[in-house]
């Protein structure tokens, strides 16, 4: 389990690591995607084992039903919400719930206002604008863009994430990669959220980028690119605590 530094006590966030559960290979052990062919009685009892690091069970999540869109919603009670890919609230001890296993987990609190967000950017969602959506409608619910904190978690890095020319297209030159030896181009997708962030209005100061890799660490993180699409999910989380 990771627990990012970037957030006061009152914020609590984590992003989960492929250790601590109970499901089988290939889906050992700590897979949260009841997308998957694991067990879903064991995705349940991951969920609430990895719930419990932030004091609560899993009937305390809210969770983004993925669509490597760009939609976000405003939630204030548990479920699952299929079709988006960003969440907002403002209620205490409803935790934010972002799967993935390769893309980033971007999770985002204004501590004044105990408004937050988190949203799932792949480059697809990335691109359309998942991260500026969140942050606007974070905006809409009372939070100020310069008061935010985020957190970018550990998704493929540069040396790993291949693309062709027509996902290039989408990115600015600074954040695509070409060496000799690659035969195709690379994206810095971290890279590109951060600087997403910074356009938005967050202090760099204030966000938190992971450097771990989910490709290049195997032992560590699900990685749908480098077990061709057979394998678990992570999760980042966050909420507020009405208990601090």
């Amino acid at each position: 389990m990771i627990t990012p530094s970037t957030f006061p006590v009152h914020v609590k966030a984590i992003f989960t690591t492929r250790s601590g559960g109970v499901s089988e290979a290939p889906y050992a052990s700590m897979n949260l995607g009841l997308s998957t062919a694991d067990s879903k009685e064991r995705v349940a009892e991951n969920r609430h084992r990895a719930a419990g690091f932030l004091g609560l069970t899993s009937h305390h999540l809210a969770i983004a039903g993925q669509v490597h869109g760009a939609d976000v919603l405003v939630v204030d009670k548990p479920g699952l919400y299929p079709g988006y890919d960003g969440l907002v609230t403002t209620k205490p001890d409803l935790v934010l719930s972002i799967s993935a296993a390769d893309c980033a987990s971007v999770l985002i609190a204004d501590t004044a206002s105990n408004v937050i967000g988190a949203c799932h950017a792949g480059w697809r969602g990335h691109v359309e604008g998942v991260v500026d959506h969140t942050i606007e409608e974070m905006v809409r619910q009372g939070a100020v863009a310069s008061s935010l904190i985020a957190y970018i978690s550990p998704c493929i890095s540069v040396d790993h994430f291949e693309v062709g020319e027509e996902v290039v297209a989408h990115f600015p030159d600074e954040f695509v990669v070409r060496k000799a030896e690659w035969p195709r181009p690379h994206i810095d997708l971290s890279r590109s959220i951060e600087a997403n962030l910074v356009r938005c209005g967050i202090a760099p100061e204030k966000i938190e980028r992971s450097p771990n890799c989910t490709f290049g660490e195997p032992d560590q993180f699900f990685s749908h690119r480098a077990q061709q699409g057979v394998t678990g999910r992570m999760m980042g989380m966050i909420c507020t605590t009405s208990s601090v």
